[in-house]
């Protein structure tokens, strides 16, 4: 079982930046894609940005041009900079890794969240 597990977040005054780390427990090269969802109190789970191995990127729309995902594949990491905050974005946010290894092709795993509370 791969364990995820993330880092970094925080309270942070608005307009303000935060990293987000990402640690997996083995070789993330199998994972296709290395992603970052967030929950907000009350609300579903939602994509905030997703990068496969090959380097392509997706984001939510209302996170473009703020926030960029990056894996650290050497590191078996993965990155969010949040850059101009808002609270908005407050919510627990939590990394997700999907195999595609030959065995495991399908499974997806996820770490226990951070916190990110953006405050005016």
């Amino acid at each position: 079982q791969v364990q995820l597990v993330e880092s970094g977040g925080g309270l942070v005054q608005a307009g303000g930046s935060l990293r987000l780390s990402c640690a997996a427990s083995e070789d993330i090269l199998r994972m296709c894609n290395m992603a970052w969802y967030r929950q907000p109190l009350g609300k579903q789970r939602e994509l905030v940005a997703a990068e496969t191995t090959g380097g392509y990127t997706k984001y939510a729309d209302d996170v473009k041009g703020r926030f960029t995902i990056a894996r650290a594949n050497a590191n078996n990491a993965s990155f969010l900079q949040m850059n101009f905050l808002s609270p908005e974005d407050t919510a627990v946010y939590y990394c997700r890794a999907d195999d595609c290894s030959r065995r495991l092709r399908g499974r997806s795993y996820w770490g226990q969240g951070t916190q990110v509370t953006v405050f005016s």
